[in-house]
């Protein structure tokens, strides 16, 4: 029996994952421990957090994956530095910053305060693409598929095409850096004023507001070619720049200026953060998100060229880009997409994990990913300790009743936090770290927006959607369980979901089975016999700040926002006294 520990360290997205025997029993990003959002640090909490939930001591562990090689693709970097000499400072920097990866045993007894001789692990790096395109592959029901990764950068590669069949992902082409379309995307993010790591998704949503009217210029910056793309230099800065992730003295990661100043010369001058949204930015939006899709697309169809299989594993940060991944079946020959539910950077250490686990040890046991719940819960006496400690009204109902009430606050148009089970692994909240609300009224978006999630206007909510129910409500039937796909609305359905319906017509759904969540399943089919609208509102259990991992956060959002309802566990608590004559009948099982 192999214990695997899997790491993404001195990076963005800092997170560990645990193995044992080939199975994951933990996955955990950082910033849900320490709350620090994308942390770029050493993921010690993570880590000690991972060992718990497996019942493991570090001194047990047999191997160390880590979702990066500093030793991978040496020519290219070699040849880049040798054209760009005035470079090599800024890259030896980087590489100075990382150096003390080379003895990660050291690393690990100093912050973790373990006897150094004991720790008896390998260490094993795992390219950065090749972990990306482990998570998603070595997590489906298969025995080959082709294999996509894409995001800004990762071992001086922004793009990898592979083979993926039985236990070996064989690489079948890589776009090199300085190509990035991650790179591109975050660029033109910075220009129209969302420059914070992680605004990606923000633009994507306010895409729909504009016209591709700069599409033209989105051509020029970006060049199809026969094997990929090419980004014009004109208007990026030098690597030296692209490539200086700068994480600050609080694990926070910063990025320099993307875009050159021919870009300014031809738009004018960038939006500062502060100020309003113009046409022009809406349009920039647009017409980015549309080269970005031609782009994709044609990535994934020259994937199918090399690897022509109807499946396809996807991850990498690009692969968050729900939109674009809604057309994968209308514009590529894939038929099934297997994306990786921590398809961004905190996913690597999974994938390190998993790449060790059956490509370098061939274990037997083949995972199959069937949820999302690889983090920590807690039980119903931590609950309940947690509650009384913070002076929250609750009480403590049956499954049934709990499920009755929870529906009827819903009905009534409250806004319900609701915690359940284990955290969701990745960016997405899927129905246990989630905020709920009645999808049906338009004006719903509004009043989460100024009750609790202080977030721009034009960024839509999500529909969860009973599985069996998505072909009737939107135009595409392949199921999207970690929220990785729009589709649009069918226009019988549009007026009905008014809430979750964006400008265009789509919505960013989650298909949701019992199999995967039994309770959050129950709920949505209450909700649908009630209403007649099989369809709940779930946006993230947060208020400008990474998703609650415990109870005490969940209560403190509660508290401190004008959320109506808390569901925690079994205990249900409105802002208002309880009811002087709640039965005891209701708090027994």
């Amino acid at each position: 029996m192999a214990i695997i520990l899997g790491i993404n360290t001195h990076h963005a997205g800092a997170s560990a994952a645990l193995l044992i025997d080939g199975l994951p029993v933990a996955a955990v990003a950082e910033e849900r421990l320490n709350r620090i959002k994308y942390y770029g640090g050493f993921p010690q909490a993570a880590i000690q957090k991972c060992l718990e939930m497996g019942g493991v001591r570090l001194d047990e562990v047999d191997y160390v994956a880590l979702g990066r090689d500093p030793n991978a693709n040496r020519t290219p970097k070699m040849r880049y530095a040798l054209r760009h000499v005035s470079h090599l400072p800024n890259l030896l920097r980087l590489r100075a910053q990382r150096s003390d990866l080379d003895d990660l045993k050291g690393v690990f007894s100093r912050v973790l305060g373990v006897d150094q001789a004991k720790l008896r692990f390998q260490t094993i790096p795992v390219e950065h693409h090749l972990a990306h395109i482990a998570s998603a592959y070595f997590s489906a029901p298969l025995d080959r598929a082709a294999g996509f990764s894409m995001d800004g950068s990762g071992d001086f590669v922004t793009c990898l095409l592979a083979r993926c069949e039985g236990d070996a992902i064989t690489p079948l082409q890589r776009i090199f850096v300085p190509h990035s379309l991650g790179w591109l995307y975050t660029a033109i993010c910075q220009f129209i004023g969302f420059p914070k790591y992680g605004d990606e998704g923000k633009v994507m949503g306010l895409a729909p507001y504009g016209e591709p009217v700069y599409g033209e210029l989105l051509d020029q910056m970006v060049q199809l070619t026969p094997q990929g793309f090419r980004l014009h230099p004109q208007y990026f800065t030098a690597f030296s720049a692209m490539s200086a992730e700068i994480v600050n003295a609080q694990g926070e990661p910063q990025l320099s200026r993307l875009y050159s100043d021919a870009l300014i010369h031809r738009l004018g001058p960038p939006r500062s953060p502060d100020q309003p949204i113009s046409p022009r930015d809406q349009n920039l939006a647009r017409s980015l998100q549309q080269r970005f899709e031609e782009v994709y697309l044609h990535l994934l169809r020259t994937l199918h060229r090399f690897c022509p299989l109807d499946e396809v594993a996807m991850s990498g940060g690009a692969a968050l880009n729900s939109v674009a991944n809604g057309k994968i079946f209308t514009h590529t020959p894939f038929r099934r997409t297997f994306i990786h539910p921590a398809a961004g950077d905190e996913g690597l250490s999974l994938g390190a994990a998993l790449y060790v686990s059956r490509a370098v040890l061939h274990e037997k046991a083949h995972y199959q990913l069937r949820d999302a719940y690889l983090g920590p819960d807690y039980r119903a006496d931590q609950i309940e300790s947690s509650l009384r400690q913070a002076g929250v009204k609750h009480l403590r109902l049956a499954p049934e009743t709990l499920m009755v009430q929870t529906v009827d606050h819903l009905v009534q148009g409250q806004i319900v936090g609701w915690f359940q089970g284990r955290m969701e692994w990745g960016p997405r909240a899927l129905g246990n770290r989630s905020i709920l609300a009645d999808p049906r009224h338009a004006g719903m978006k509004d009043t989460l927006n100024a009750r609790i999630k202080r977030r721009e206007s034009f960024r839509p909510f999500a529909p969860a959607v009973l599985a069996e129910r998505q072909s009737d409500i939107f135009e595409g039937d392949h199921p999207s369980p970690f929220m990785l796909h729009v589709y649009p609305i069918k226009p019988a359905w549009r007026e009905r979901l008014g809430a979750v319906n964006h400008i265009d017509n789509t919505g960013r759904l989650q298909s949701v089975t019992r199999d995967e969540n039994p309770r959050y399943y129950d709920l949505i089919e209450r909700f649908g016999h009630k209403t007649g609208v099989p369809v709940i509102l779930n946006t993230s259990f947060n208020e400008n700040e990474p998703i609650v991992c415990t109870p005490d956060e969940a209560i403190q959002c509660f508290q401190r926002t004008r959320m109506d309802v808390l569901v925690i566990g079994d205990y249900l608590c409105r802002k208002e006294a309880l009811p002087a004559d709640s039965k005891p009948a209701d708090e027994a099982f």
